[in-house]
């Protein structure tokens, strides 16, 4: 999910004082586990949620528990009311881990490159192949965005120099009406607007060639360490049933697709729309290079040191190992 970085910068600003005071010895399990998640977010797993079982696997009641932005996730994860959150936004988690909050990312939910991307103009006439033609013309982009990371490392890599494009802070509706009056050249944002602006152009780099450059577009799945470490065979048994639904849908996604539709608030029009640009990685390819393996530690540097040069969080951390544990999907059968 997206949010501004100075949204999520003041969200994350939480003392966890109360949680480093606690010396209380853990229980076998506890009475209850509180997961978070978004609501109009149509996944996979959604079906396992609906029909408890979570709740079956961990041998807990299982509450989920509705935010509207990433950066709340990690406040409640932080203050021990969160113990894990599903779908949290990779630049939130990333402002969290930078600023000392104790949470781990313990697994992709879901990789939705195809819903976020750059959309050129029908009548600006560039390509790949001309990509370079983009000086000197405007571009709309919601600034200190996954979004506007992915935009430089486009335009890196096929040679257009950024500091000659005219680039406009715009957030993606408004970037969508701009391309449809043909005020900018090119446009970048996600979700409903982004198939709005495909209305009016083509994407310029399609997310399968961005990923073959190391762009990734992704929410985690995180843990607050505390729950992480007291109870790691939950976790492991989370995982193991967000992953058995992820197969269940990739081989037969039809029945499943009415029931995720009610459980996120969508019509099913609006939920399949949604569903059809997301994919949702099994454990192979969560534990392969692309993704855990490596990959996801070396880019969320990459997006911490972007924000940091452009002013959007004071520092980041010098490696992000650390906070990026893929032992528990080890575990999954």
């Amino acid at each position: 999910m997206k949010r501004t970085i100075s949204t999520l910068i003041k969200a994350a600003a939480v003392t966890t004082s109360t949680l480093a005071c606690s010396t209380a010895l853990a229980a076998d399990k506890p009475d209850q586990v509180t997961i978070g998640y978004f609501l109009e977010w149509p996944t996979a797993n959604q079906v396992a949620q609906v029909e408890k079982h979570y709740d079956k696997a961990m041998g807990v009641d299982v509450e989920w528990r509705a935010f509207d932005s990433g950066a709340a996730m990690s406040a409640a994860m932080a203050s021990g009311d969160v113990d894990m959150a599903y779908s949290q936004g990779l630049v939130p988690f990333t402002v969290a881990v930078s600023q000392g909050l104790p949470i781990t990312m313990v697994g992709i939910a879901v990789s939705y490159a195809e819903n976020d991307n750059c959309v050129v103009g029908k009548g600006a006439g560039i390509t790949l192949d001309n990509a370079k033609d983009l000086e000197g013309k405007s571009v709309s982009v919601p600034f200190g965005t996954v979004a506007h990371y992915k935009m430089l490392r486009v335009m890196s890599h096929l040679g257009v120099d950024s500091t000659k494009v005219r680039l406009l802070d715009m957030a993606p509706a408004d970037g969508a009406a701009a391309l449809m009056r043909d005020d900018v050249a090119m446009a970048c944002g996600w979700g409903g607007a982004l198939r709005r602006m495909k209305n009016f152009g083509e994407v310029l780099m399609s997310a399968k060639e961005q990923e073959s450059i190391g762009i990734r577009v992704f929410d985690v799945i995180s843990a607050s360490n505390r729950f992480a470490e007291e109870y790691p065979e939950m976790v492991t048994k989370f995982l193991q049933v967000t992953d058995n639904a992820n197969r269940s849908y990739a081989t037969n996604p039809a029945p499943a697709q009415p029931i995720i539709a009610k459980a996120s608030g969508l019509s099913l029009d609006e939920s399949n729309q949604i569903l059809a640009l997301f994919d949702f990685p099994l454990k192979d390819a969560q534990l392969s290079q692309a993704w855990m393996g490596g990959t996801v530690q070396s880019f969320t540097k990459e997006v911490a040191d972007f924000f940091v040069k452009h002013k959007q969080i004071p520092k980041a951390l010098a490696d992000y190992s650390a906070t990026i544990d893929s032992s528990y999907y080890s575990n999954v059968n």
